[in-house]
């Protein structure tokens, strides 16, 4: 076997473009003894298929699949015994992770998409083709046919009879201690999920969260829906958008920044019961919780109010936590007991009386929001005696943000913002776990699209989830009044007209929809990328999402 061929340490130091040329020698040599070294006739024709068994071809068969077979004879410690594995015959293929040769025999491991096994490869099993593995690296694709067995030490296998390369890997896996440069995984992503195997358990948590986010809805008679990405106006949040031009219609148009104006018109039009899994794209800063485009859930319901959906967003979290289990019941545990927080048990809180409660634990009064941007408030105090209580409050920011504002609701969310979200784990907890918080009753000054609430006018009918401190959902009963919305929407015009980047355009057509009459209603966002990192415990929004926005190089 060829030091090439060995485990990546036995590389270090190669130029990799002498490796890169070794390796384009071996497929060169493939090609010369007439096989292909990018093989694509893994399929069984029909009739290889119809005689396959015993005669022909085997099917292929995934490592997980081989594993099942013997699932009933593995040991309570992991290990088989060569008496009790059934020497079936199998063809399996998939991606050499390293390769082991001693003498005559030689160990070569196998990853596919549903697992990984050992194939063992033998002189006296192969005759003249054991000479090929040196024509085999890591990284490289490879077929092998064989019987199943159990080794020496336990380990279950695939005795070759026959190997061949399908996919030769021109470049060289990187090692683990290489392949450490958060960027370059993130803009190779292709080989960090080779090279690191959990991350690829946070992509097929992904794929299995919102395979069960669509059940959960499906089964409550909910209607998945599409909408348009291209808007010809800015509506359904406060952001600020992406722009592009259609060349054909002469038109300015912007990348969506929510769907839920057009999800909305779906009520109006009859459709009682509909979601969207969207992507939307807000052209803002890049952080550990902010990419430029996400993936959104969105669902409205007619007859429904915001607390409905509380209700129903508590079962909906924790449905989708069970499933995610049931479908990585290994990874799951890992991440469930990592977790700082717990899906036991959810608290409601007006955000007044979130912001009070703050004070009153920064030992602060309780009015002080009211009277931090005066020119005698006793800030060095305050700050002071915050301090002393384990609250170290953004102070300089504070005082310029309240500054700014323009109403008493717009006071009361800054405050909030500065003086109580940032606590919201701490002040809010079960043993060593935070519990998630409903923020509620928000001022109308800050929820353009909410409904007003029926005993306070100066608030809405809304909630945003907050779980280990971070937004996770927005929802409100929704506002059907077309008078309201336009008042709203002229409000929204006019902060623009003042210099704010983030707010709506006036949306004349979805005011005619509301004059049609839509019917009392609730609505819910939430960032499903925020909702994978939180239940798999990652700390970046890029860990969860497989190309994430990068500078070129």
């Amino acid at each position: 076997m060829s030091k090439e061929a060995r485990p990546d340490a036995k590389e270090h130091g190669k130029n990799e473009q002498q490796l890169i040329e070794v390796r384009r020698a071996k497929a060169a040599r493939i090609r010369a003894r007439g096989e292909n070294p990018f093989a694509n006739d893994t399929v069984l024709t029909a009739s290889e298929a119809l005689n396959s068994v015993g005669v022909g071809r085997l099917p292929l068969t995934d490592l997980a699949a081989v594993r099942a077979q013997f699932a009933r004879v593995c040991g309570e410690d992991g290990r088989y015994t060569p008496e009790t594995v059934e020497p079936l015959a199998f063809r399996i293929a998939g991606r050499v992770l390293f390769v082991r040769g001693f003498g005559g025999m030689t160990f070569v491991r196998l990853r596919d998409g549903t697992g990984e096994l050992q194939a063992l490869c033998e002189e006296a099993s192969l005759g003249e083709a054991f000479t090929r593995l040196e024509d085999i690296d890591l990284g490289d694709i490879v077929e092998v046919i064989g019987t199943a067995m159990a080794t020496k030490k336990g380990e279950l296998s695939v005795g070759a009879t026959s190997l061949r390369v399908l996919t030769k890997a021109f470049r060289p896996l990187p090692t683990k201690t290489s392949f450490k440069d958060i960027e370059q995984r993130y803009r190779m992503r292709y080989v960090d999920l080779v090279a690191n195997a959990e991350v690829s358990q946070v992509f097929r948590a992904r794929s299995h969260i919102v395979s069960a986010l669509r059940r959960f809805f499906d089964s409550r008679m909910f209607l998945e829906v599409e909408t348009p990405t291209m808007h010809p106006l800015v509506g359904g949040a406060a952001a600020k958008p992406f722009r592009t031009h259609h060349n054909a219609l002469d038109m300015q148009l912007f990348m969506r920044i929510a769907p839920e104006l057009y999800l909305k018109r779906l009520l109006v039009g009859g459709f009682d019961r509909v979601y969207e899994l969207a992507r939307c794209y807000r052209n803002e800063g890049i952080s550990t919780r902010h990419n430029p485009e996400f993936t959104m859930l969105e669902y409205y319901q007619a007859y429904a109010t915001y607390e409905t959906l509380m209700a129903q967003t508590e079962q909906m979290m924790r449905f989708v936590d069970a499933e995610l289990a049931n479908a990585l019941p290994t990874e799951h545990a890992s991440w469930s007991s990592a977790r700082p927080f717990t899906l036991a048990r959810f608290e409601r809180v007006p955000m007044k009386a979130a912001l009070l409660r703050a004070l009153e634990l920064a030992g602060l009064p309780t009015d002080a929001w009211e009277t931090v941007d005066r020119d005698d408030a006793p800030i060095k105090e305050w700050a002071k005696t915050a301090k002393s209580n384990g609250r170290e409050l953004d102070w300089a920011n504070f005082r310029s943000g309240m500054k700014k504002c323009k109403n008493r609701g717009e006071r009361l969310f800054a405050a909030y913002e500065y003086v109580a979200e940032p606590f919201l784990t701490r002040d809010y907890r079960e043993g060593d776990k935070s519990i998630p918080v409903f923020i509620t009753d928000y001022p109308f000054e800050v929820s353009p699209l909410a409904r007003k609430k029926d005993a306070d006018a100066t608030l809405v009918d809304r909630f945003e989830l907050f779980i280990d401190g971070k937004e996770v959902c927005n929802a409100f009963s929704e506002l059907n009044d077309p008078d309201d919305q336009a008042a709203r929407f002229q409000a929204q015009v006019d902060a623009k007209e003042g210099g704010a980047e983030e707010t709506m355009d006036y949306d004349h057509d979805y005011l005619r929809a509301l004059e049609y009459g839509m019917p009392p209603a609730a609505g819910f966002g939430m960032g499903v990328d925020r909702f994978v990192m939180m239940l798999t415990c990652s700390s970046s929004i890029r860990d969860v999402i497989f190309f994430p926005l990068l500078r070129p190089e």
